[in-house]
């Protein structure tokens, strides 16, 4: 047991690779053991996504939980924030998600957290329970085995979502939903007959084989079904999710996508008009709509670092009743500061359906008010170097300099945030401007530029 192995799946916040030749039943079963051993845990919860390669991972990370002694809460196949929400619910030690989100067939990953689902990342654990796992000092065996209870009735998880709307209030909105075989169509079923919506599913089955294509709405060519599918049914709405459904991405009644982060400055106005003068966390890479919409509303708004482990820590830190991130990802305060990709439609269909407004409605003014480029990756031979450069040829134009994550640099009539990737050599561009949308395709190309002249491969 003590013979060493690679651990190149472990990751800055999570664990994912190829299956069997990064991520194995031997890993799998090592990482249940380590982090028994780091966590001291008597309790774990344990769920895991549509993939192929998922139940063998759960059945050997099974296996190492149970002998370094905690007892396996198995909650079965479901998405990332039911872990989330069982590992507080159940007031467990700790949770674990087995699941590659919208990565290619053949990955897995894992993502772990700690009691009260605070996350586990690098400097909070995963390090220190990488090490266990590559060495191979796993902690001693128990003496009495934990033991194994199947908790796969997902009704208390159910009753939590429908607590962030009135029912009463919704509307009967015709909503095209797709969670592109992944595992969103289960939790779908359960609130279909709870609320007065009237349903077009496609792809709803779990298939870890993808038959419809990886579940990333993110990627512009992955919209094309839900898109179609929406316009031959004439539907109020278009949603669809990534494979552990936590991002929950928007279509409006034309098909037209709406970007994550006009939805931030959107939940957050509903939000605050619940709770008046709360806090409200967003990342740096896109700002001035949330600002200014926080502000209208009467909020406090707090720039965080992107990352769900930064953001959750802020929004305890703060005591934020939200946090949104332009990547689609939103958190919730009285969802233990976690993400959903459930929690965000379910508000903006109490919005559309209080205010008799479609969604195109509610963010036309805001994508006016604010263009943005949306994000642009380009893959750089040196990405300490090509952050350099570009700051130095704007420092002298005097911007104001924000450096929470990379670089943001703010003018007058336009702004960026230019950031490096933690897991790959590529800068992520940001632009956005005030009622010009051509000033952002202008800088976007400016910036280009700069970048194609030295380091753009």
């Amino acid at each position: 047991m003590n013979t060493p192995i690679k651990t190149q799946c472990f990751k800055a916040y999570d664990i994912r690779g190829q299956v069997p030749s990064d991520l194995n039943e031997e890993v799998a079963y090592r990482i249940g053991r380590a982090m028994v051993a780091e966590l001291h845990a008597k309790h774990i919860v344990l769920g895991r996504d549509m993939r192929l390669e998922s139940p063998m991972l759960a059945e050997a990370m099974t296996r190492g939980l149970r002998e370094a002694g905690a007892n396996v809460i198995d909650i079965g196949l479901c998405g990332t924030e039911e872990v989330y929400f069982a590992t507080s619910a159940f007031a467990a030690d700790g949770g674990v998600m087995i699941t590659a989100s919208h990565n290619p067939k053949g990955y897995n990953g894992m993502k772990l957290v700690k009691s009260e689902s605070r996350p586990i990342s690098g400097d909070t654990g995963l390090n220190a329970i990488r090490d266990r796992v590559e060495s191979g000092d796993l902690g001693p065996l128990a003496s009495n085995p934990g033991q194994v209870r199947f908790e796969l009735d997902k009704t208390r998880y159910i009753e939590h979502l429908l607590t962030y709307v009135d029912i009463a209030d919704l509307k009967p909105l015709k909503i095209l939903a797709d969670p592109g075989n992944g595992a969103a169509g289960p939790v779908l079923q359960e609130l279909i007959g709870k609320l007065p919506f009237e349903w077009i599913i496609i792809n709803g089955e779990p298939d870890g084989n993808f038959p419809n294509g990886v579940p990333n709405p993110l990627l512009p060519e992955n919209r094309s079904l839900t898109r179609q599918a929406l316009l031959e049914n004439g539907c109020d709405l278009g949603l669809a999710w990534d494979g552990d459904f936590d991002r929950c991405f928007f279509f409006d009644q034309e098909g037209r996508f709406i970007e994550g982060y006009y939805l931030v400055g959107l939940l957050a106005e509903m939000l605050l008009k619940q709770n008046p003068g709360a806090k409200i966390i967003h990342d740096p890479r896109l700002t001035w709509n949330t600002i200014d919409q926080v502000r209208l509303a009467g909020g406090v708004s707090v720039q965080c670092k992107t990352g769900h482990a930064f953001i959750k820590e802020c929004m305890r830190l703060e005591d934020a009743i939200y946090g949104g991130e332009m990547s689609a990802h939103h958190y919730f305060r009285d969802f233990a500061y976690c993400d959903s990709g459930m929690i965000p439609w379910l508000l903006v269909t109490a919005l559309m359906s209080v205010s008799g407004k479609k969604l195109s409605q509610l963010v036309d003014e805001r994508i006016e008010a604010y263009p943005c480029s949306g994000e642009i990756n380009y893959r750089v031979s040196d990405v300490a170097a090509a952050l350099e450069s570009v700051l130095k040829h704007y420092l002298p134009q005097a911007p104001h300099l924000d450096q929470t994550d990379g670089i943001g640099l703010d003018f007058p009539d336009w702004r960026f945030n230019l950031r490096g990737s933690n897991t790959e050599p590529l800068l992520r561009l940001n632009v956005e401007s005030r009622r010009d949308p051509a000033l952002v395709a202008l800088k976007v190309k400016e910036i280009e530029g700069l970048l194609n002249s030295k380091y753009m491969e």
